[in-house]
């Protein structure tokens, strides 16, 4: 779930998950390039949750490159498992992890092994975001009131959703549409991935930034890597924001709320330098313009996805610079992360050389 800036307060808040459970029910459709985890995880338990990604949090876990570790996040709301509320409403994050080995200028790839639905609902807001609609169609828009604590404490504007734990759907509990089914397959991401940024700032878990943080990008779920560059010793890497399911651009500033278990595991690349966070999946790379919602115009992330993908290209992968052009030009794949804020440029990965740059364990 989003919050924009300090100012800003609104929204917030990232996608397909390829093997969940919830419950004792599973489901698993297994990327075959990201592997399961690579031993028995070490279990971590979160006692204090954070609504700052800040370098000078106490640590919760020091992790070793290749340690698989399951760990657990609450809602956007700071509810957990049982919805018993456990930390401050604002995408609360659980971390931070200190990784043996980060230094700054290294980059850190998350490899997010197994996503698990932890509780049968979860919630969102009643409507679209303003942002996402044009100044006339703002003009005739419905009230944003459901009914107040429908489904958040002090809140009258969100709605819940029901998770069918046999039939892995999830369905609009109320209103009533006549219609729709409102019903939809489930799709576990994870809406904040990120470091603490550099020097001593700290920012709130709203917005995204260089560093990651609240990306809400509905392709970070089960399966992928997400790349993060590192800024301090043991990188300091923070997890939040479950969705059971968001669409692209999370139009509504929020996906379905839920809370999660998540079992993933981190590699090192000395010195990468990079710029941003970048994805992996089985079948793409996606640079990732990350900006905080209502900064600058969409197209600035836009720029800032091309520029890395080039450089992505050039030094990941030996291309010549004319051919990452044109290459972006003909076969790239645009993708908005979220309405007012990043935008990222996807390719696949069949079209690729062999990577010349291999992680470090």
């Amino acid at each position: 779930m989003k919050r924009p800036p300090i100012a800003c307060r609104a929204r917030r808040c990232a996608v397909l998950a390829l093997a969940l459970l919830v419950g004792s029910g599973a489901v698993s459709t297994r990327a075959p390039s990201q592997s399961a985890p690579p031993a028995p995880p070490r279990r971590v338990v979160v006692d204090t949750f954070f609504n700052t990604l800040w370098r000078g949090h106490r640590i919760l876990a020091r992790i070793r490159p290749g340690e698989a570790i399951v760990t657990t996040t609450v809602d956007a709301y700071g509810r957990d498992e049982r919805g018993v509320q456990r930390a401050r409403s604002g995408n609360p994050v659980t971390g931070p992890f200190y990784v043996e080995g980060a230094e700054p200028g290294d980059a850190l790839l998350v490899h997010l092994h197994r996503l698990r639905l932890t509780r049968g609902w979860g919630a969102t807001p009643y409507r679209l975001a303003l942002v996402a609609l044009t100044p006339e169609a703002i003009e005739t828009v419905y009230p944003d009131t459901f009914r107040a604590d429908a489904v958040v404490p002090g809140r009258v504007n969100r709605v819940a959703w029901d998770i069918d734990t046999t039939r892995m759907v999830v369905r609009l509990r109320e209103p009533k549409s006549a219609r729709l089914a409102m019903e939809f397959p489930v799709s576990p991401m994870l809406g904040v991935i990120g470091v603490a940024p550099p020097g001593d700032f700290a920012p709130t878990s709203g917005p995204s930034a260089g560093y990651g943080g609240n990306l809400d990008f509905n392709e970070i779920r089960e399966g992928t890597v997400v790349h993060l560059p590192v800024y301090h010793p043991g990188a300091l890497l923070f997890l939040a924001d479950g969705h059971a399911l968001q669409a692209d651009g999370e139009p509504t500033g929020g996906g379905i709320e839920v809370p999660l278990e998540v079992t993933f595991s981190v590699e090192l690349r000395k010195g990468a330098r990079l710029t941003g966070p970048r994805v992996e999946t089985a079948t793409h790379i996606v640079a990732i313009g990350s900006q905080a919602e209502f900064q600058s115009a969409l197209d600035r992330a836009v720029q800032m996805a091309t520029s890395d993908m080039v450089r992505w290209l050039v030094d990941g992968y030996g291309v010549e610079p004319w051919a990452a052009h044109l290459l972006i030009g003909y076969q790239g794949e645009y993708e908005i992360v979220t309405v007012a804020g990043s935008a990222a440029l996807k390719m696949a990965k069949r079209l690729l050389p062999v990577p010349t740059v291999v992680p470090q364990r």
